[in-house]
């Protein structure tokens, strides 16, 4: 079993001796000098990106000089179809994983033939087919993705195992804590490789945790940690091939710090004028490449012929695959394409029902079949949040589903949004689906990172779909004041790749979510809580979709347009009971993003007058950008100002007269009667 030792002076010292001390084991000559040529080829290139940048060539550089064997040692010791997920200074993984050359400078320069279609930099892109996955800036949440990766291994008892890089400073931020504490509860087969460089860009260690060693927050987990001769080559693959194979017989976390030095700046533009001289001097007689170079020759394993010659052929790689890079030519920026790529879906899932036969129910049950229903038709389907398991979810959504399902797939989580939400990307690039439920819509804050940055974009920027499903209980009514009753939808419907859903009736609730957990594409799937148990109406029964994108015109009139959605759709129908001298079309949106553009234009040419009505605040939301469309297209046909009618600009209050006072049913009566004598 390994061990989680506290890090003491001796034990530093030992791994001090070690980052010079090359210990082959088993490995024979031939696995020495392919190892020799795992890492010279990525020092090779930093030195000809260097170059280029020195002469103009190229415009930013992150360098990983002094830290190629972290990179190179953890390819090498994990299984070619086992992914990794890599950050900034971890080219050799990319190299040992045999990315095409030509294509890693393609990537780097822009061009359609790197792995982004010029949409991403540097590393900041995945492979498929070298099972690595794209990072993204924010560092941390890609230890949520590991998560989820690693979690699809378990259910599926692949005995495989997950590697996932993350730096000194990253262990700072929530998402390390999230991801590690959720590893360790599932016993998730996950590798987190730690690359303690001494610095998060120029803030040194000693001002970024309190502890000596990021190893030893892992026993505030309960995980195994390590702790490595980063500059050591053989160390690291040797230790990393220990774990990973310790992991694959028994799956759970473990924590490897790898301590090494960054001899460059964060990249080349911060220069490196923050760090003490002395660090430069002591790390540079551990450089990883040289070091092991010399040990191969002072051991006869290799000479220098062979020495010569192997830099000599692969500088002439690199300077091939750079004059195939920049001999491509520019983008030509096709907005059609780039459009087409936000999503991975472009066409409505449109399932037929199974049977004729409804039943009534409550909009609260019509969610729960759906998901029922789901679950059923997709045995690689599951279910996370809090609390959804043995009690069923804060509303009782899932109640019964553990017992029918089984806990794997119906799963309680940590408190932890985002690692969480970052799981559902991992089980989705592992060919899985996930739902994550929200307990409050409100709470979904803590995962903004994770829905904005990393499952929307996923398709766009390396297309890796991310079938997901985010459930968001939303709404205010019940007196639950201002962190229990946001509508936050207008949070996410300025975020291309995320597709928004929010139903009115119980049969559109069934149906739309059964076409989101279809839908390979990331969906934010709204649900009133105040509509659960207080309407009912007849829902189709077995599995059906409804297209998402498509809104339902409700009522026709010739006076005016109402558009709406949600608890707004409910508002207007009572409104419009109340004056039946107003014959309005009422469109109930039904899915906000993409929305029904053509479908709300059609009505508005047709009666002259539009009103777009939303419980969400009135400044920022939803309303005034279709309201904004209507005034672009169908100016000539308006007979009056397009009116938007949304709560009133403050936080939720909690007594039930302000909050009626806040919300805009009051206010819509008004506004519709007077829009009508417009």
């Amino acid at each position: 079993r390994l061990t989680s030792p506290r890090i003491s002076s001796t034990m530093i010292d030992t791994i001090e001796k070690k980052q010079l001390a090359f210990d082959r084991r088993n490995l024979t000559d031939a696995e020495l000098l392919d190892i020799y040529e795992h890492i010279l080829r990525p020092r090779l290139i930093e030195e000809k990106m260097l170059s280029m940048l020195r002469q103009g060539r190229i415009s930013k550089w992150f360098s990983g000089i002094g830290q190629e064997a972290v990179a190179v040692g953890a390819a090498l010791a994990m299984q070619p179809d086992e992914w990794i997920l890599p950050m900034h200074r971890n080219l050799g993984t990319f190299t040992s994983r045999n990315v095409p050359m030509a294509r890693l400078f393609s990537q780097f320069q822009g061009r359609m033939n790197g792995f982004s279609k010029g949409r991403e930099r540097s590393f900041h892109f995945g492979t498929r087919e070298h099972r690595i996955c794209g990072m993204i800036s924010h560092l941390g949440p890609q230890l949520g993705v590991a998560d989820g990766i690693a979690l699809a291994h378990k259910l599926k008892k692949e005995q495989k195992c997950t590697l996932v890089f993350t730096g000194d400073g990253a262990t700072s931020e929530g998402d390390f804590h999230e991801s590690v504490n959720t590893a360790a509860v599932w016993d998730l087969p996950v590798i987190i490789v730690v690359e303690n460089n001494g610095y998060g860009l120029s803030t040194p260690s000693n001002e970024q945790f309190k502890c000596r060693y990021i190893s030893d927050k892992a026993l505030g987990y309960g995980m195994e940690s390590r702790v490595v001769a980063g500059n050591n080559i053989l160390e690291v693959v040797h230790t990393l091939r220990e774990v990973a194979e310790s992991i694959r017989r028994r799956p759970r976390p473990v924590l490897v710090e790898c301590m090494t030095f960054r001899m460059r700046g964060h990249e080349e533009a911060s220069g490196t004028k923050y760090v003490p001289q002395e660090l430069f001097t002591a790390w540079e007689k551990k450089d990883p490449v040289t070091n092991y170079e010399q040990w191969l020759l002072s051991t006869g394993v290799l000479g220098d012929a062979e020495m010569n010659a192997a830099r000599k052929r692969i500088k002439g790689e690199i300077a091939e695959a750079v004059e195939v890079a920049f001999s491509e030519p520019p983008v030509v920026p096709d907005m059609e394409a780039e459009l087409r790529d936000v999503y991975s879906n472009n066409t409505p899932i449109v399932i037929a029902p199974t049977t004729p036969a409804t039943k009534e129910v409550r909009f609260i049950e019509a969610v729960s079949d759906g998901l029922r229903e789901s679950m059923r038709r997709h045995p690689n389907l599951i279910l996370m949040g809090q609390d959804i398991a043995d009690y069923g979810g804060a509303f009782k959504v899932t109640d019964g589903m553990m017992a029918e399902f089984g806990k794997d797939r119906v799963r309680n989580t940590p408190l932890c949004e985002s690692a969480i939400l970052g799981a559902g990307l991992g089980l989705s690039i592992a060919g899985m689906k996930s739902m994550v439920e929200m307990q409050f819509a409100d709470f979904v804050s803590e995962g903004m990172t994770q829905i904005c940055n990393n499952l929307a974009k996923a398709h766009w920027r390396w297309g890796q779909n991310a079938d997901v499903v985010v459930r968001m209980p939303t709404g205010a009514g019940a007196g639950a004041g201002p962190f229990h009753s946001q509508s936050n939808e207008a949070w996410f419907f300025k975020i291309p790749g995320l597709k928004i859903v929010y139903p009115a009736f119980p049969n559109d609730a069934k149906g739309l979510l059964c076409a989101a957990l279809e839908d390979p594409d990331p969906v934010m799937y709204f649900e009133h809580k105040m509509l659960y148990r207080s309407l009912s109406g007849q829902v189709q029964e077995g599995f059906f979709t409804l297209p998402i994108g498509e809104a339902a015109l409700l009522r026709e009139g010739t006076d005016l347009t109402i558009v709406t959605y949600g608890m707004g759709v409910h508002w207007a129908l009572e409104t419009l009971a109340e004056h039946p001298g107003i014959s309005a079309d009422l469109i109930d949106l039904r899915t906000l993003l993409p929305w029904d553009r053509e479908k709300v234009l059609e009505s508005v040419r047709r009666t002259g007058k539009a009103i777009v009505l939303h419980e969400d605040t009135l400044t920022g939301g939803i309303g005034g950008e279709i309201a904004a469309t209507i005034n672009e297209e169908c100016f000539e046909q308006l007979d009056a100002p397009v009116m938007r009618i949304g709560s009133v600009d403050t936080a939720v209050p909690f007594a039930v007269e302000l909050e009626q006072a806040f919300l805009p049913k009051a206010r819509f009566k008004e506004a519709l009667v007077k829009l009508k004598a417009y």
